[in-house]
């Protein structure tokens, strides 16, 4: 009685490990879902707010129309529905890409950027997108738990057994990956050294310094020294040496 008991014991204690670690693995899952979703809901914003921006555009300078129609093709393609984290993160980069060009083109029509519905569009869309980053933070943060989850021991068995898949990151590809490059014409440009480094020599046509020894005067010749004073001779001594000093 006691080998039966300690082994329902042993086995309910194994049972209960396991439905804990698929608990968790379907909670991490479900949060990895909701999170996705979140992203959608953003990402959807931000195809309104273009498609009104390219509207606007339109008013404007309707005769920009391979760049119009460049916005509204990458906009169709980033809406297309299941796409995976991966595709839709390319499509997004397509949709930024031209996006961007389509921004460039209202730096030349001063009314346009002036235009109160233009500006209200550009910083609704700038919000969105920092929304879109926080959201994406979020997400990538529960696919890394729950591929840890799904690829260490022992929680990879139960994953295994249960068919629970790692998902997928959405994360910035493209134009978006590369840092800006700051170039203002002098990067071959050769730059000589300040003139008060320490390493380099003074030029010999430099004129000397007010303060250098060269141009400064010199010092006045000091005043002869006056003669010591003499004391007078008593006409009543037998010599013509002073009398000592008398002593204290």
């Amino acid at each position: 009685m006691i080998i039966i008991v300690v082994i329902v014991v042993v086995l309910l204690l194994l049972v209960g490990i396991v439905v804990g670690m698929y608990n968790g693995l379907i909670k991490l899952r479900n949060l990895v879902q909701e999170a996705w979703r979140q992203i959608d809901v953003e990402l959807t914003r931000r195809h309104d707010l273009i498609g009104n921006l390219v509207e606007t555009v339109k008013g404007y300078a309707a005769h920009e129309r391979g760049t119009l129609e460049d916005v509204i093709r990458a906009r169709s393609a980033a809406m297309a529905p299941n796409q995976s984290p991966g595709q839709q993160a390319e499509s997004e980069n397509m949709l930024s890409q031209a996006l961007g060009r389509l921004l460039a083109i209202a730096e030349a029509y001063p009314d346009l950027k002036a235009n109160q519905n233009f500006m209200a569009l550009q910083q609704e869309l700038t919000s969105t997108e920092d929304r879109i980053a926080s959201a994406r933070r979020y997400y990538n943060a529960t696919v890394r738990d729950l591929n840890t989850k799904v690829e260490t021991v022992p929680t990879n068995f139960i994953a295994g057994m249960f068919g629970i898949r790692t998902a997928e990151y959405f994360e910035a590809v493209g134009e978006q990956r590369e840092a800006p490059r700051v170039d203002f014409g002098q990067r071959d440009a050769t730059i000589p050294p300040p003139s008060g480094y320490a390493g380099g020599s003074p030029s010999a046509s430099t004129p000397p310094s007010p303060t250098s020894p060269a141009t400064t005067p010199a010092a006045p010749e000091a005043a002869p020294a006056a003669p010591p004073a003499t004391q007078p001779i008593d006409p009543t001594s037998s010599g013509n040496v002073p009398p000592a000093p008398p002593r204290a």
